[in-house]
């Protein structure tokens, strides 16, 4: 007899064999032994969760001669016929294939002759989603109204697809996900039966690569047999699997927690080079993260439901804050997104990598100290009136006075200085924070005296073309930025995050490899000048300012060439919608800077 896959022949064949759905077969199992059944039952849920199998489990029960509780006996012809599909009396229908109005009105006119050999003529109607609409209004007055000895059972993993005509004149049952544990003791029961060797680890990674179906943990139990030779192992279920073991997640994120980006991504080349498939690698992340959580909050709990508790999970566990879970969290599932509709998955791994290093550096703010920092500072402190409190309280009132300040200077446009800084502060103790960037904001300046529209429209343009010419770990950094103002001479961008905005700065290969790449593609080699995100607007609208101001004092004819003078100018207002930033005595000259530039066409002045 030819093999027959694991999940054919330990498919359920009484209700208490179905694993996780104790509920719906108790409910069942009730209602055939008080003969209080329906004449129309729904079966839904996702795929492998015991629909098909309960079907005809209850044509079975419903038809024996000999059922006991609600069970059928398995031995009598009855029973016997219908497991193997020979009952004429149990017909089952797939409505993918079968799905326009001519099959549905055949069914309707042989539902009219009583049953043959059974006591009841069960349809069971599988993907019952996929009929057309014309086929579900040709059921319809069937399903309400059937002769008294035919039963209908509709399965479906889409029930929102199917007319809520059809669900009222049935009994619903939602199957659900089956828990991990619970695959994995039907596992053991099978491979124990079998007399087959495994790991119990091997058990838990297949059980979790099921996603909660029965079938689909059958299908891949099968695989791993046969890979490992009559044997279940962890690595073979790692390979058939396409998971990452315990030993590479908990490299990949000790690098990442420890802000090694080159590091984790040398982690993640190596993962890809095996073959594993982005999708499955941020789900294994991902399970990683929960699995730590967990285990912080309840350790018990993770263990009854794992066994892949090592040294090095706990070590990380005890150092990784639940922010920084929740943060890393967001940022995979927002890539687990982008995967869906993209070939380029590797890219998106890289720069993914990126952020989790930024997001571990970057420290945990609630959301009641955004609104209130001081209040949100002592409420966290402890609440006896200690020396410590009311130094750090200390500390808060004069950070809000020197931001106030800086506020203020940058709003009057008397900041003078060759750099904007964040305000300093004294610090008690010893601090791990990293010092704030310093931003280059006289360089910043320089660049947008020259900046062309032509040079930053030739960088956008050839962006993509630029970071193919780097190396992974720069390219990668790139991601997280955007160019906003280029010069022949200097090239600004601004980053997402402050920490690679200081690594980019300070990467001297990084703008050699730049430089060289732009004088490739656009024939000029720009300096990278690299900023924080946050200090672009401020960064802009101090440059409006400065030149207001000289343009106000009649400077702005010997301050900066007519040529140079409108592309920053022109761009910049136009980014801003800051108009009024614009002194009067130079609206003619932009007027006709603006006119020869994009054309007296498409120009319109309008007087407010």
């Amino acid at each position: 007899m030819a093999y027959q896959a694991l999940y054919r022949v330990y498919r359920s064949q009484r209700f208490q064999d179905i694993v996780g759905q104790w509920a719906i077969t108790q409910t069942l199992r009730n209602a055939i032994a008080t003969h209080k059944t329906s004449h129309a039952y729904l079966f839904t849920g996702p795929r492998g969760t015991g629909k098909t199998s309960a079907a005809k489990i209850f044509a079975k029960a419903i038809n024996c001669p000999h059922q006991k509780d609600g069970e059928p006996c398995n031995e009598c012809e009855i029973c016997r016929s219908i497991t193997e599909g020979r009952l004429n009396d149990v017909i089952e229908i797939d409505a993918a294939s079968n799905n326009g109005v001519d099959e549905i009105r055949e069914l309707r006119d042989k539902v009219k002759y009583a049953p043959t050999q059974a006591q009841y003529k069960v349809y069971i109607i599988d993907e019952v989603h996929m009929l057309s609409t014309g086929a579900f209004n040709a059921l319809l007055k069937t399903l309400e109204e059937p002769p008294k000895s035919v039963i209908f059972i509709l399965a479906t993993t889409e029930p929102h697809k199917i007319p809520a005509t059809i669900i009222s004149r049935t009994q619903r049952f939602d199957f659900k996900k089956i828990a991990t544990p619970e695959i994995v003791a039907h596992e053991k029961e099978i491979l124990n039966e079998l007399q087959i060797p495994f790991d119990e680890e091997a058990l838990f990674v297949i059980a979790k690569a099921a996603e909660g179906g029965m079938r689909d943990a059958l299908s891949i139990l099968d695989q791993g047999i046969s890979f490992g030779d009559g044997e279940v192992t962890l690595e073979a279920a790692l390979q058939v699997t396409g998971s990452l073991s315990q030993e590479k997640l908990a490299a990949y994120l000790t690098a990442v927690l420890n802000h090694q980006v080159e590091a984790s991504l040398e982690i993640l080349e190596d993962i890809l080079q095996e073959g594993k498939e982005p999708q499955r690698f941020i789900e294994n992340v991902m399970f990683y993260l929960r699995d730590l959580l967990m285990y912080q909050q309840a350790p018990q709990l993770l263990t009854a439901q794992t066994t892949q508790v090592s040294p090095e999970f706990i070590a990380l566990a005890q150092k990784v804050q639940p922010d920084t879970v929740y943060a890393s969290l967001k940022v995979l599932s927002a890539t687990q997104q982008d995967l869906r509709f993209t070939n380029q998955g590797r890219i998106y791994l890289e720069v993914t990598t990126v952020k989790l290093a930024a997001v571990a550096t970057a420290p945990s703010i609630t959301a009641g100290a955004a609104v209130n920092p001081s209040k949100a500072i002592v409420e966290a402190a402890p609440t006896s009136d200690t020396p410590a409190l009311q130094q750090l309280s200390q500390e808060v009132s004069r950070l809000q006075q020197q931001v106030s300040q800086l506020t203020e200077q940058l709003h009057n446009g008397a900041s003078s200085d060759h750099s904007i800084r964040p305000p300093a502060v004294k610090r008690s103790g010893h601090s791990n924070q990293q010092k704030p960037q310093e931003i280059p904001r006289q360089r910043v300046f320089a660049t947008l005296e020259k900046a062309t529209r032509e040079n930053l429209q030739g960088i956008r343009h050839h962006w993509e073309d630029l970071l193919q010419l780097l190396q992974a770990s720069q390219r990668a950094m790139l991601r997280a930025c955007e160019p906003v103002a280029a010069s022949n001479e200097a090239l600004v961008v601004v980053f997402d995050y402050e920490i690679l905005s200081k690594r980019a700065a300070a990467d001297t290969d990084l703008h050699q490899a730049i430089k060289a790449g732009v004088d490739r593609l656009l024939h000029f080699a720009p300096e990278l000048v690299a900023i924080p995100r946050e200090a672009w607007p401020n960064l802009r609208q101090s440059f409006l300012q400065e030149r207001k101001l000289k343009n106000a004092n009649g400077g702005s004819q010997q301050a900066v060439p007519e040529a140079n003078e409108e592309g920053p100018l022109a761009q910049l207002t136009e980014e801003t919608g800051e108009e009024d930033l614009v002194p009067e005595v130079a609206k003619d000259t932009f007027v006709e800077t603006a006119e020869n530039f994009f054309g007296k066409e498409f120009i319109e002045i309008t007087n407010d």
